[in-house]
Parts: structure tokens; sequence; C-alpha cells
């Protein structure tokens, strides 16, 4: 609990990943996915309760022994890939009321698959949460300009055009305004946004913009290049 708030910290860490099959226990660094979430909360006193919502009884269990509380499985009609976040996560809010007999404040979504996440991240972004006028705060990075939606192409028919038609007048990354995109590393999200806004996103949500670079799992090159990038870190803090 901060100033009275009481906060949720859920993990969606469904069974059905098609890219890496049940990518949440997939070792990073030896650990499984889903349990180095557990293990992060755990070191978070603000946090008044952490769970994980998957439909996959070994993900639950690897959960549970990391410091994730598992009182319940996802019903299968949460568990397809075309479930939102919002979905997923006001399911866990309100099973987890029910359960506990008390009304959460905040809910801080943690997926497993931001595995290069720091605990201060964490705090960072609830505390942001709670000294700003905000429905949701999410952490984010910046898009390399080599990304920038100005610079990308269409192919029709092996013909080249930019997708953006100013794109054209970019000789220089200066002239491109920055973008950020979203890291996966936090979420927090307010009670009211969840249940009457029925999203992750509000009509205020603040930015906490993250230096550094980060990867969301999603295929096996990504976890070797997260394990790359962990690797090079430490050595740089040596």
């Amino acid at each position: 609990m901060i100033q009275n708030k009481k906060i949720l910290a859920v993990c969606p860490a469904r069974g059905g990943s098609k890219g890496i099959p049940l990518k949440n226990l997939v070792p990073f660094l030896g650990v499984p996915l889903v349990a180095r979430v557990g293990h992060m909360v755990s070191e978070i006193s603000m946090i008044d309760r952490a769970v994980v919502s998957t439909d996959h009884p070994e993900i639950a269990e690897v959960a549970r022994q990391s410091g994730l509380d598992t009182p319940f499985l996802r019903p299968e009609d949460l568990s397809g890939d075309q479930i939102s976040d919002s979905q997923v996560l006001t399911h866990a809010l309100k099973e987890m009321e029910h359960r506990d007999k008390v009304q959460y404040d905040l809910v801080v979504m943690l997926q497993p698959t931001s595995p290069l996440r720091r605990k201060e991240h964490i705090v960072q972004a609830i505390e942001m949460f709670i000294q700003g006028d905000w429905d949701a705060v999410w952490t984010v990075s910046e898009t390399d300009s080599k990304h920038h939606p100005r610079k990308q192409l269409n192919v029709e028919a092996g013909q080249l055009s930019y997708h953006d038609p100013s794109g054209h007048q970019i000789i220089a990354r200066q002239q491109l305004t920055p973008l950020y995109h979203r890291n996966g590393v936090a979420y927090v999200i307010s009670r009211d946004c969840l249940l009457s806004h029925n999203n992750i996103t509000g009509e205020k949500t603040g930015a906490l913009i993250l230096p550094d670079y980060y990867v969301s799992i999603d295929t096996m090159w990504d976890l070797k290049l997260s394990e790359f990038i962990y690797h090079s870190y430490s050595k740089l803090n040596t």
C-alpha cells in the first residue's frame, strides 16, 4: 500500500503461446520467465497482493513457487490470443476483490515477457501514478529513428512507396519528432479505468520513459537477444 492505495499486481501468463510453446515457462538465465516476476514483486513492499492469471496448471505451480499467488485458473473463454489485456485484468481484479473481500485501487500488470525490467521501474511507475492525476501509467521506450513511421515503406506489386508521403522529405534523423512504443515493463491502471472504461488507457495516460533497451519476448531470437543485453549491461556496471 502507498498513500492508502491498495495495489494488486497481475502477471498474465496463459499457456497457449504460439511463437514459443509454453513461452512463460522458458528459462531466462536459468529462471522461468513467470518466476522472475514472482521473485521481483516479492521485493516490493507497496504491492499488497500479486497473482498470476493463467489457464495452465504447470505455469500456476511455477508461479506459486516463485511467490505469486495462484487462487484461480483463468477460464477458457479468456485464454485465446484475441483476448485483450483489459479483459484479463478485469477478471483478475473482480476475482481477487471477491476472494479478498477488499477493493483494490490500482492494478499493476507485469508481463513475464519483459525480463529486463528492474524493481525500480515498477516502483517508479507506481509512484508516478500516485503523484499525478492519471488514469494509467505505461512504461515506454523511444523508438529507434530507423523505424520511424515516416521512414517506412509500402511494397505493392514490387514497387516501393513511402507509407507516409512526407517521408521523401526526410534527409536526417534530426528532422523526425521522437516517437515512443510500449516496452512491456510495467502498466499501472486505476480500478475505475478498468471497470468503467474497459481499457488499460484512460483519458489521461502518463508515460514513464525508460532509457536503455528492452525486449518483449515473442521468439527464441528475442530471448537470446535479451540475455545478451542483460550480460552487456552487467559488464558495463562492473
